[in-house]
């Protein structure tokens, strides 16, 4: 039998499964990207504005380190600059999503051992999930093509811009098949897919900003700016993420020929053959199966606070002499001054960050339960409220203490550079530590869906994306104040400004009370 016998009707089923979630996704990342472009142009009207942010980025390594560097002041290409990040963080967390859930999470839950039961190949659904991931991929390219070329962008910038994307969205759908082959469930197959994007955004930020610029040749984000769309057109450089997505298709392929059903070539370790003290309750357990994740998002904020904090001083630059970009920096976090506007603006990227790891860490709920691993918990004396507390706890205790560690790092990696250790550790510190109620409301949503909706958890997941974009571009696109209050992160007090304790307040109470929904929830409909 073929290796590939079925592979259509596993695409007909993706399809299926996904025909709601997979067109949001395309939507708001073709929505998103095209919504910048034309911010963009409203920002640098004119030659003179754009040349202007080019120098001003092309002699500051700090920004160019965030944001790349501006390889040409067309029109075009000041566009691409800006589109880059954000839309390569839509195209490749599309894929990875898409392709590890169906491949290692139905391998997992134990849906494609009864598919695997009838006429399919051995690489069918790996096969089935790369196609459909392609597909979405190339149609996000078309649209994304023709949306920049239907505002006056030339034609020919405006395919290469779309399909660069959609090029690099299939190149991280071929890294997530790879690494669903190596581990035994899901988180870790998207930890080690996400560990992949980080070093990639990493060696582009360190190749950007430094001397070293070959190394933003060995990263696949670098090579979405290297194409120059709207001035050199390097469709050549499209080959290069299509050979990623070759290579790492043929490695998946290769690797799952050696390996048993519902196993990976990473092997979970076995556990000592009496178990410790601390597992004897639910919050020790809770502990055990957190501790992990945290350890490795503890040390990851640690890096950025650091990172952030030495900066700091010089990214003022970018907004000195811009107007326009100064507004904006302001209306996203500052109010008088800007580097409180730029720190601001840097620690509630973070919050939003940690905000992740708390929504990962509550539907750690959702994924116990449907894995069956709860039910033999809740059998003994332990009631579902503790049970449910105990991981509401970590994620709590855990996104203080990531914002307390990146609040840290950024204070004193900054108080050194301005000689003033003393005056702005604390500062920085309150600066990070007022943004956890927010963060803790979008951990009280993903609770008040596991309890009430769990088939809905998904949506912690979408109001944490409205809650980015509307932080990131609402002030760029000048959206009506109410649309702004959704986001519990507007509600934030600015740095180093008078701290209002009312509306911290009222987020804690908005958190306690969505938590509180939850639990009550929990308690009372049916398990599974």
């Amino acid at each position: 039998m073929s290796t590939l016998v079925g592979t259509g009707s596993l695409i007909r089923l993706a399809l299926r499964l996904d025909r709601v979630r997979l067109p949001i996704w395309m939507l708001v990342t073709v929505g998103l990207v095209l919504a910048t472009a034309t911010s963009v142009a409203d920002l640098y009207p004119d030659d003179a504005s754009r040349k202007q942010i080019a120098a001003t980025i092309g002699s500051n390594p700090a920004m160019s380190a965030i944001y790349g560097t501006v390889y040409d002041t067309s029109l075009g290409a000041v566009v691409m600059w800006r589109l880059a990040i954000v839309g390569a963080l839509m195209v490749t967390l599309m894929s990875i999503m898409t392709v590890n859930r169906h491949t290692r999470q139905d391998e997992e839950a134990g849906r494609l051992e009864l598919i695997g039961a009838t006429v399919v190949g051995r690489h069918a659904p790996t096969t089935a999930a790369l196609l459909v991931a392609g597909g979405a991929n190339i149609v996000v390219a078309l649209v994304i093509s023709a949306g920049l070329a239907g505002q006056g962008l030339p034609v020919g910038g405006s395919f290469l811009a779309g399909f660069a994307f959609g090029a690099l969205g299939i190149a991280f759908a071929a890294v997530a098949a790879a690494a669903a082959q190596l581990a035994e469930n899901a988180r870790t197959v998207t930890g080690i897919a996400a560990l992949v994007l980080a070093v990639a955004f990493v060696l582009r930020l360190v190749g950007d900003a430094s001397s070293v610029a070959w190394l933003s040749w060995i990263s696949p984000i670098g090579w979405l700016q290297q194409t120059h769309a709207y001035a050199e057109n390097r469709w050549w450089t499209l080959v290069l993420l299509l050979a990623v997505a070759v290579v790492f298709t043929g490695v998946a392929f290769a690797l799952g020929s050696g390996r048993d059903h519902g196993a990976g070539l990473i092997r979970s370790r076995p556990g000592p053959p009496a178990a410790s003290a601390s597992l004897s309750g639910p919050f020790g357990l809770a502990w055990r199966l957190h501790r992990g994740s945290m350890i490795g998002w503890l040390a990851g904020f640690l890096v950025l606070g650091l990172m952030f904090g030495a900066i700091a001083n010089s990214a003022t630059d970018l907004v000195k002499d811009n107007p326009q970009m100064a507004e904006i920096v302001e209306q996203m976090g500052g109010q008088s001054v800007l580097i409180d506007a730029f720190m601001t603006a840097i620690l509630g990227i973070i919050a939003l960050v940690v905000s992740i790891y708390a929504v990962q860490a509550t539907l750690r709920l959702r994924s116990e339960e449907t894995a069956v691993r709860a039910e033999p918990v809740l059998a003994t004396g332990v009631s579902r409220w503790r049970w449910a507390v105990s991981h509401l706890v970590f994620a709590a205790i855990g996104a203080a203490v990531m914002l307390v560690a990146a609040g840290a790092a950024m204070g004193l990696a900054y108080g050194i550079s301005v000689n003033d250790i003393g005056g702005q550790f604390g500062n920085v510190m309150q600066a990070a530590l007022v943004q956890l109620p927010a963060t803790l409301v979008v951990a009280g949503i993903a609770m008040a869906l596991f309890g009430l909706a769990p088939r809905y958890v998904i949506g912690s997941w979408a109001a944490l994306t409205v809650f980015w974009l509307l932080g990131q571009l609402g002030p760029m696109l000048r959206v009506p104040q109410w649309l702004m209050d959704v986001s519990p992160f507007t509600h934030v007090p600015k740095l180093l400004s008078d701290v209002s304790a009312a509306p911290l307040v009222w987020l804690s109470v908005v958190a306690v009370a969505l938590m509180a929904a939850g639990l009550a929830g929990f308690r009372r409909r049916d398990i599974g």
